[in-house]
């Protein structure tokens, strides 16, 4: 049995494309998976399955969502092992008094080019940090987040990519379910 994490982007955000958790889960536990957990309304979902087919996975949920509540939706569904790489790398260690309340990581879908990554290097301020390791942005905006330009759309639309973007807070919480 394996552990997965599905990141589901765009439900839930501004009263856009409402999905109850409650319906959710049981819309995993209808395709076959079980021990799901929902974490936060923005979805997130920890699941266990046999299935070893990580494009298969996120395909069906993608189908399953747009069926049942005609959303066309983006998910990135990650193994428990791939998580815990996200969590365990600190980037940011030599910046004094991280405060992990202004870190987040944008989860990619693909690796993105040298090309791309300069381009998104380019919208940071001076003062924010950001981070490229495999398929993950790691992202530090002192100043908060409302203001940045490196937002998922954004960045998605300079790496021609799809991603989502979790807060420092979601993936602790996402490794601590996850166990």
């Amino acid at each position: 049995m394996n552990t997965y994490i599905a990141l589901l982007r765009g439900i839930n955000v501004s009263g856009h494309n409402k999905i109850k958790m409650v319906d959710l889960q049981q819309l995993f536990l209808t395709i076959g998976h079980s021990n799901v957990t929902t974490y936060i309304q923005s979805g997130n979902v920890i699941f266990s399955s046999e299935a070893n087919d990580i494009s298969k996975i996120e395909q069906t949920i993608i189908h399953e969502i747009e069926k049942q509540f005609s959303y066309a939706i983006k998910v990135i569904v990650l193994k428990k092992s791939e998580l815990e790489v996200i969590y365990n790398f600190n980037g940011f260690e030599a910046i004094d008094d991280l405060d992990f309340k202004k870190v987040c990581v944008t989860i990619l879908k693909e690796k993105p080019t040298e090309d791309g990554i300069e381009k998104v290097k380019a919208l940071a301020a001076a003062d924010e940090k950001i981070i490229f390791k495999e398929k993950n942005v790691y992202i530090y905006c002192p100043n908060g987040f409302g203001r940045t330009k490196l937002s998922n759309n954004n960045i998605e639309a300079k790496l021609n990519v799809s991603a989502t973007s979790r807060n420092w807070n979601t993936i602790t919480k996402l490794v601590e379910l996850s166990n």
